[in-house]
C-alpha cells in the first residue's frame, strides 16, 4: 500500500480511510452514539434508586452491575468523541461531541460517587461473606481493596467535604501551570549563524538535542534565567501543593503524603526507599556514560546542555522505511513473544485499530485507547525513522496489554494500574531493540546503544533523582516547614554533581530546574517510570535468554545476564509473562507482577537494568 500524502498542511479528509482508526466499531454511526447518550442518562436515574439501600446483598449486587455497565458505555461515548477530535481539532462537530461526553462523564461521576461509601461502611464480617461469593466474583478485587482502605475512609458527610474541597487546595498546581503556560514571557535567542530562535518548553527539548551547540546553550540558559526570575513564587506554589497533599494524607489518618500515596496502589514505604539506594549503588555506570559522551563529541567541558545531544546523527537516517516496512520490523522483533501474541499484533496493524499519519489539527504525539468490549485505538503521526518504528511497538505493548487482560477478564477486574501501565510498551521496546542490534552495522549500533543508555539515563536514574527529591521537598513539609527556592537550588545542583559525577560541568543556572518539573505537583508518581521500565528489562531479557537457549545461541549483548525471573518457577518466561498480560487489574501491582517472576520488593528487577546499562555502555565503548 503506498504511503499517502500526508503531513500539518493535508486535511483530515484527504488521508484514506484505509490509514484512519475505525471508530464506527465504536458506535456504527452518531444518531447510535447519541442513542447510547439519552440511554446512559437513563441509567443513571436508575441507579439512584439503589442509593442508601447497598446493605442488601441484592441491592449491592444490581448496583455494582449497573455501575460496570454504565462505565463500559461512558468509556465508549467518550473514546468515540475524543478519537475524533484527536483526529482533527479542528472538527467542530469532534468538538462539540467532546463537550457533550464531558458532561455526561461528571454526571456518571457523580452518580456512582455514594458506592464506595456506603460499601466501606459494612460490617467487616458481611464484606468477607461478599468477597466469597460466587455471585460477588467479579468484585472480589474490589472489596479486598476497599476492605484495605476501609481505616482511611471517613464517614459519607466528610467525604463529602473533601471532595468539594479540592477545588480550594489544588491552587498550587493551578498557579504553578497558569505561570508556566500563560504569564512567563522566554527571550528570543541567537543560534550559531546569529538568527533569532525561539525557546520555550514546548521547544525547549527539541533545542536540546540539535547539533547546534549555540542554540542549545542559549536555550538553556534562556529557559532556566526566566524560571530563576520566578523561582520565590514557583517555591511557593510547590509548597502550596505540598500542604495540600499532607493535609489529606493526615486528614486520612497516614503519618506522610509518600505513605498516603503509595498507599493508593497498595505499594510499601520500603520499596520507594530501596530503589533510590540501588540507585546511588550503581551511579558509577552513569558517571561513565557522561566522561564518554564528553570525550566522544570532543568537549573540554560538558554542560547540562550536552546531555541530550545524541553520540550519532547519522544512524536514525539508516533506518528510514515505510509504515508496512516498520510494522514488518515490529512483528519479527516480537516473535519470541509466541504466536498468540503475534496473530494479536497483526489484527492490532491490519482491523483498523491505528491512525497511522499526520494530518492538520492532528494531536501530536503517539497513544494507546484500550476500548473494553471493542479494541484499542492507536494514534500515531509515523515518520520514517527508528523512533517511529520504536513508538508502534510501544503503543502496540500498551494495546496488546488492554486486548488481553479484556479478553481474559470481566470489566470490573480489566483495568491494569499506572504502575504497570509502561512495563508491556517498554517490553516491546527492548525487543525492538535487541532485534535491530543484531542486525545493525556499526553506525546503526552506536545510535541504537545511545538510544538505549539515554532511555536508561532518563527513564530509570532520572526519574528516581526526581524522586528522591520529591521525598526531600515533602519530608521538609512533614516537618512543618515551608520550601525556599534558594535551598531547593542548593539541593538540585548538588543532586546533579552526584548523580552525574565530575564530567558534567555545573552550571549555577541548572539550579533553577526543579521549578519547572510538572511532575512534582502530582507527588509520588515519577517513580513508576523506573519501576516500569525496570520490570519490562526483566522480563525482555528473560524472553530473549529464553528464546536464546531454544536456538542453543547467546546474543552476545545478553551473554552472562542470566535469568532474571524467579527461577523456582516452572513455566517459560514467555507464558508468565503473557500470564502478566491477560491478568489486568485482577490483583495488586506487586502481586501481579511478583507471580510473573518480577519482585520489585527486592531490588533485582532494577540491578537487571543497571547491569545491562553497564554492558551495553561497555559495547558503545568498544564501538566509538
Amino acid at each position: 500500500m503506498n504511503t499517502p500524502s500526508h503531513g500539518s498542511k493535508v486535511a483530515r479528509k484527504d488521508i484514506p480511510a484505509a490509514f484512519q482508526w475505525k471508530i464506527q466499531d465504536i458506535y456504527a454511526t452518531q444518531e447510535e452514539w447519541e442513542k447510547a447518550c439519552t440511554a446512559l442518562k437513563k441509567l443513571i436515574a436508575e441507579l439512584e434508586t439503589c442509593k442508601g439501600s447497598l446493605k442488601d446483598a441484592s441491592i449491592l449486587l444490581q448496583a455494582l452491575q449497573l455501575r460496570d455497565r454504565m462505565s463500559q458505555e461512558i468509556d465508549k461515548i467518550y473514546a468515540y468523541a475524543r478519537l475524533q477530535q484527536d483526529a482533527d481539532n479542528g472538527d467542530v462537530n469532534a468538538q462539540a461531541l467532546s463537550g457533550k461526553a464531558e458532561g455526561i462523564l461528571a454526571a456518571f461521576y457523580n452518580a456512582v460517587s455514594f458506592i464506595d461509601s456506603e460499601v466501606t461502611s459494612l460490617p467487616k464480617e458481611q464484606l468477607e461473606q461478599l468477597k466469597n461469593d460466587p455471585l460477588f466474583s467479579d468484585y472480589s478485587f474490589y472489596l479486598e481493596d476497599l476492605e484495605r482502605m476501609r481505616e482511611h475512609v471517613l464517614p459519607g458527610e466528610q467525604e463529602a467535604i473533601l471532595a468539594q474541597s479540592q477545588l480550594a487546595t489544588g491552587t498550587g498546581a493551578l498557579a504553578f501551570r497558569a505561570l508556566v503556560s500563560a504569564d512567563m514571557e522566554f527571550p528570543v535567542i541567537k543560534d550559531r549563524n546569529g538568527n533569532d530562535a525561539i525557546v520555550s518548553e514546548g521547544c525547549y527539548m527539541l533545542n536540546m538535542s540539535s547539533d547546534d551547540r549555540v542554540l542549545r546553550k542559549n536555550s538553556f540558559f534562556g529557559l532556566m534565567n526566566t524560571y530563576h526570575h520566578y523561582r520565590n513564587t514557583l517555591a511557593a506554589t510547590l509548597t502550596g501543593t505540598c500542604r495540600s497533599r499532607y493535609f489529606y494524607a493526615r486528614v486520612r489518618g497516614y503519618q506522610n503524603s509518600m505513605e498516603a500515596s503509595l498507599a493508593e496502589e497498595n505499594i510499601p514505604v520500603s520499596l520507594y526507599n530501596g530503589l533510590i539506594q540501588t540507585i546511588h549503588a550503581h551511579l558509577k555506570p552513569l558517571h561513565e556514560y557522561i566522561t564518554l559522551k564528553k570525550e566522544t563529541l570532543g568537549y573540554d567541558e560538558f554542560h547540562p546542555y550536552d546531555l541530550y545531544v545524541p553520540l550519532s546523527q547519522e544512524g536514525e537516517k539508516s533506518f528510514s522505511c515505510t509504515f508496512a516496512e516498520a510494522c514488518e520490523t515490529v512483528k519479527n522483533a516480537l516473535q519470541p513473544l509466541g504466536q498468540a501474541y503475534i496473530e494479536a499484533l497483526q489484527k492490532g496493524m491490519t482491523e483498523g485499530w491505528i491512525d497511522i499519519y499526520e494530518n492538520k489539527g492532528k494531536r501530536s504525539g503517539a497513544y494507546s485507547w484500550g476500548v473494553y468490549g471493542v479494541h484499542p485505538y492507536v494514534l500515531l503521526n509515523f515518520q520514517p525513522r527508528y523512533n517511529s518504528i520504536s513508538t508502534l511497538a510501544h503503543e502496540l505493548g500498551h494495546s496488546l496489554h488492554s486486548y488481553f487482560s479484556s479478553q481474559a477478564q470481566p470489566y470490573a477486574k480489566s483495568d491494569y494500574s499506572i504502575f504497570c501501565a509502561e512495563v508491556a510498551s517498554t517490553t516491546n521496546e527492548n525487543l525492538l531493540l535487541e532485534y535491530a542490534l543484531a542486525r545493525a552495522d556499526k553506525t546503526q549500533k552506536i545510535f541504537l546503544l545511545n538510544q538505549f543508555l539515554e532511555a536508561v539515563r532518563t527513564t530509570v536514574y532520572r526519574q528516581v533523582q526526581f524522586a528522591e527529591f520529591e521525598k526531600f521537598i515533602h519530608d521538609k513539609i512533614t516537618m512543618g516547614e515551608s520550601l525556599q527556592a534558594e535551598e531547593l537550588g542548593k539541593y538540585w545542583l548538588e543532586s546533579n554533581r552526584t548523580y552525574y559525577g565530575p564530567g558534567l560541568t555545573i552550571d549555577k543556572e541548572l539550579g533553577s530546574e526543579w521549578s519547572r518539573i510538572p511532575h512534582f505537583h502530582t507527588p509520588f508518581y515519577v517513580y513508576k517510570y523506573a519501576t516500569g521500565y525496570s520490570a519490562a528489562t526483566a522480563f525482555s531479557e528473560a524472553i530473549l535468554n529464553e528464546s536464546a537457549d531454544k536456538h542453543q545461541t547467546v546474543p552476545p549483548s545478553n551473554a552472562g545476564s542470566g535469568n532474571p525471573l524467579n527461577p523456582c518457577q516452572s513455566a517459560s518466561a514467555v507464558e508468565k509473562y503473557l500470564k502478566f498480560l491477560h491478568a489486568g487489574g485482577s490483583d495488586y501491582s506487586l502481586n501481579l507482577l511478583k507471580e510473573a517472576g518480577v519482585n520489585l520488593n527486592s531490588p533485582q528487577p532494577v540491578q537487571v537494568t543497571l547491569e545491562k546499562f553497564a554492558r551495553k555502555l561497555k559495547e558503545l565503548k568498544e564501538l566509538l
